[in-house]
């Protein structure tokens, strides 16, 4: 009986710490990483509307908008 509560003990303590070396694992995506991320994807939108708006000129967006606006208060 003891062989066996000494096994369960050693067990549930190499479960203990094998979950406090997960949960204390900082390895992994960072918040450098996703503003990296966010600011490299902002600015290739920025981009691909730029050129958007230099192939077809004031079709891409508001151009609807601005119309109906100069024909109400025109």
């Amino acid at each position: 009986m003891r062989k066996m509560m000494k096994r369960v003990k050693e067990s549930a303590m190499k479960n203990m710490f094998r979950a406090s070396n997960i949960l204390k694992d900082t390895r992994g995506e960072g918040y450098i990483d996703t503003a990296v991320k966010i600011l490299i994807a902002v600015v290739l939108g920025a981009l691909l509307l730029a050129g958007l708006y230099a192939l077809f000129g004031d079709v891409v967006m508001f151009s609807s908008l601005r119309n109906h606006d100069r024909d109400c208060y025109a």
